[in-house]
């Protein structure tokens, strides 16, 4: 699962936006205006910001002009109502990453994101591959083997954002992070739980295992076993 941070002022189009993202099995916050965006930029790690330009108290490109100063390189969608070539062209050079002219389709807006996270990936499709390990970020899917992983919508966020970053260890701040929103409540074990059970799937029936604990720091999605890792 991707963590994704909708800036609309629109408040329908902001919760149209944000219902189908979730539908789509993204982790979201949104949020009205520039001002109240850069309080959310600063306090979360996103792996894509869909950004309106005409907004109140600070504007998308403002917005964003601070974000490439202050080096933070998420990759941003611009939503906007301008469709000249000229306002394409100031969005893209002021540093999004893709631009999208009201009305969209909605297909097409999932699609695009698709595409900025395999940009920033590195994966040139929405297939990402760990040895036996296929995880499909279009479809949902996942698969060890040939057989088909039975998740849950946590579980497979969890492998999913795990696959995107393999071979890095990741902290259980991280994960939280990526995988609930600012309206998690939870326990501080919760990662623990789901990585248990996603351990038990991925694992289990498998004499090569993917999931590694690093004591003292987290988890990593890895092939081989070195002397810092342990199951």
């Amino acid at each position: 699962m991707m963590r994704l941070l909708v800036v609309e002022d629109e408040k329908d189009l902001n919760r149209i936006i944000s219902k189908t993202l979730t539908a789509e099995g993204y982790s979201v916050d949104s949020c009205y205006d520039g001002e109240e965006a850069t309080e959310y930029i600063l306090g979360a790690k996103y792996d894509v910001i869909i950004l309106d330009i005409t907004m109140p108290r600070k504007d998308g490109l403002t917005l964003l002009k601070e974000m490439r100063a202050n080096g933070d390189l998420t990759p941003v969608l611009f939503l906007s109502a301008r469709d000249s070539i000229d306002d394409r062209v100031k969005g893209l050079d002021t540093g999004a990453d893709d631009y999208l002219v009201k009305p969209f389709s909605y297909d097409e807006l999932l699609a695009r994101i698709r595409v900025l996270a395999r940009k920033y990936t590195g994966n040139k499709t929405n297939i990402y591959t760990l040895g036996d390990l296929v995880v499909n970020t279009e479809s949902r899917m996942a698969s060890r083997g040939g057989k088909d992983l039975n998740l849950s919508s946590k579980e497979y966020a969890l492998l999913e954002y795990m696959i995107r970053n393999k071979g890095v260890v990741l902290s259980r701040e991280s994960i939280e992070n990526n995988i609930w929103n600012y309206d998690y409540t939870g326990g501080t074990n919760v990662v623990d739980v789901y990585m248990s059970y996603l351990r038990k799937k991925v694992d289990a029936n498998f004499d090569t295992k993917l999931i590694h604990t690093v004591w003292g720091v987290g988890w990593i999605l890895k092939e081989d076993n070195d002397e810092e890792a342990e199951h």
